[in-house]
């Protein structure tokens, strides 16, 4: 016997699971999603999320609320008397009414190895911090912030060079298939839920843009670190001086390289950019309006000499 099951997410990253569920041969009652935001070309129609689209192709209603304040849509939640709802990136904190308004409770899929990264960015700040290794997890959702209890993890290693982008790919399939395993246990009343340690609490915030400039001053290894777990999006940056004017260009992919120099100097025609304890290799690059490119394609049209020595952000010496 299939569980019915209230479907809740908003982008890219939650659609495996939603197709997986289904495939799975549960009864998806409705999606809930983020309402369309303007976009297109000229950023002028309204544009359905991707968890939206893929719903709209499975023939499953989509619901949009802005949020669940108006008690209408908290009597439309509850009124589908589904067994389950479940939560991959919906991008809205629920209300208790909506924790407790299905039979079962809702159920998370996120994308870290909690209590490490609660929050918003999980898989760039553990990318960031050099972690090796992150995971996915399936909790039983509360009231607090990622604080409930864990029912199913799957560890994922994280490579030297992994970028964030390739890790988010990676953990949406693996967050797919543990779902669909944690809900057939969750069937068969056989689910076990583990409350978190109080210890190793850490808080995955919104990447915000006053962070994404490059501060090549900073050890070899945090700016690799920062460079990957930033690409493809927002992208990591530094600011040099192309044709007498200030550009600002986004690093999509680094590596670590050898030498040695004052931070921030340009070492050689391969883009090799000193730091603090080393140096660091910068291995794709995209202007401003222009294409991602590899560093020798890059260089062609826009070349950065050795000795050049780029600047410093605001308050770096």
């Amino acid at each position: 016997m299939s569980l019915r099951i209230i479907f809740m997410g908003t982008p890219e990253f939650s659609v495996p699971t939603l197709q997986n569920l289904k495939q799975a041969g549960h009864e998806i009652v409705a999606v809930y999603s983020q309402p369309p935001r303007p976009g297109g070309r000229r950023g002028l129609d309204l544009v359905k999320s991707p968890v939206h689209q893929a719903a709209e192709l499975l023939g499953i209603p989509v619901l949009t609320p802005l949020n669940f304040k108006v008690e209408e849509d908290r009597e439309t939640f509850r009124a589908f008397e589904a067994d389950v709802a479940v939560v991959v990136a919906y991008g809205l904190l629920l209300p208790e009414a909506i924790l407790t308004g299905t039979k079962l409770g809702c159920y998370n899929g996120h994308a870290s190895l909690l209590p490490r990264w609660r929050g918003a960015a999980p898989i760039q700040r553990a990318i960031m911090a050099g972690d090796e290794k992150t995971g996915m997890m399936v909790m039983q959702m509360e009231k607090g912030l990622d604080t409930g209890p864990v029912a199913l993890t799957k560890e994922v290693a994280i490579g030297e060079a992994m970028t964030a982008g390739e890790l988010h790919d990676k953990l949406m399939l693996v967050g797919a298939r543990a779902m669909v395993e944690a809900m057939e246990k969750l069937k068969a009343r056989d689910l076990p839920l583990t409350p978190q340690s109080d210890e190793g609490v850490l808080y995955a915030a919104k990447i915000d843009k006053g962070e994404t400039r490059i501060d090549f001053a900073r050890p070899v290894h945090d700016v690799h670190n920062h460079i990957r777990g930033l690409s493809p999006f927002p992208g990591a940056w530094f600011e040099a001086e192309i044709n007498g004017k200030p550009e600002r260009i986004k690093v999509l992919g680094s590596e670590i390289g050898t030498g040695e120099g004052v931070a921030g100097t340009v070492l050689d025609d391969a883009l090799t950019i000193a730091c603090d304890e080393g140096a660091v290799r910068l291995t794709r690059l995209q202007k401003a309006g222009g294409k991602p490119l590899a560093a020798a394609d890059f260089l062609r049209g826009t070349p950065l000499a050795a000795g050049t020595l780029l600047p410093s952000p605001a308050g770096t010496p």
